[in-house]
């Protein structure tokens, strides 16, 4: 029931009862064929007995509702398995695909902070005085004029873009920029800041791309 001598169900015992792990890397039936013989063959007296938990692990295979179904059918026909989940691995983000963005929009005035977790896309003006926080990257669609920190949790690929650009300091993972007199000029239109080499650049957004995809 396997192929060059790979398994392609492994059955392993946990705190909470049994983990039944399924081959990503061949055909379903494959798969189903060596779990039927296994629950009716090879380990058909160690899954008999009391009430037994099973957490069905399909690795990276992604399965339709009706397959799912057919491995219940499978396991359920022994009595004493009861299934928890069954379950694949979170898939891996493609090269150059970019992370998750919540959008918010509003006006963060003098005193205000925003916190938020992740990458932010913010519609709206930070003010002098006000303060935008973010353990990913920031982009506001407006005047950054207060504070940003960009990759609170130490993330120094993170990034702060702005369509006016005049804040009183950036911030990135522990890198602080206080502009101007970092800069060189008071203020900047669609410009982002970056860390390279341990330091703040600023640049112009259409060039963003390169760094985000390299």
């Amino acid at each position: 029931m396997t192929t060059a001598g790979k398994h392609h169900v492994i059955i392993k015992g946990v705190k909470d009862g049994l983990n039944f792990l399924l081959d990503d890397s061949c055909e379903l039936a494959a798969v189903l064929d060596e779990l039927r013989h296994k629950l009716e063959s090879t380990h058909d007296r160690i899954l008999t007995g009391p009430i037994v938990h099973v957490h069905v692990r399909l690795g990276r295979r992604i399965v339709s509702d009706e397959e799912k179904e057919e491995i219940r059918a499978i396991i359920g026909q022994k009595g004493n398995l009861l299934i928890q989940s069954i379950e694949s691995d979170e898939p891996e983000p493609l090269a150059g695909t970019a992370a998750p963005i919540t959008v918010l929009k509003g006006m963060i005035r003098s005193g205000q902070t925003l916190q938020h977790d992740g990458n932010l896309l913010y519609l709206g003006d930070v003010n002098p005085g006000g303060t935008i926080l973010c353990t990913g990257s920031i982009y506001i669609m407006g005047s950054l004029r207060g504070m940003a920190h960009a990759g609170s949790d130490g993330d120094d690929t993170a990034i702060i873009a702005a369509s006016h650009m005049r804040p009183t300091q950036l911030r990135i993972a522990s890198v602080i920029s206080r502009p101007p007199d970092e800069w060189g000029f008071q203020e900047a239109f669609m410009e982002y800041a970056c860390i390279k080499d341990g330091h703040m650049e600023i640049d112009k957004l259409n060039g963003m791309h390169r760094m985000v995809l390299a």
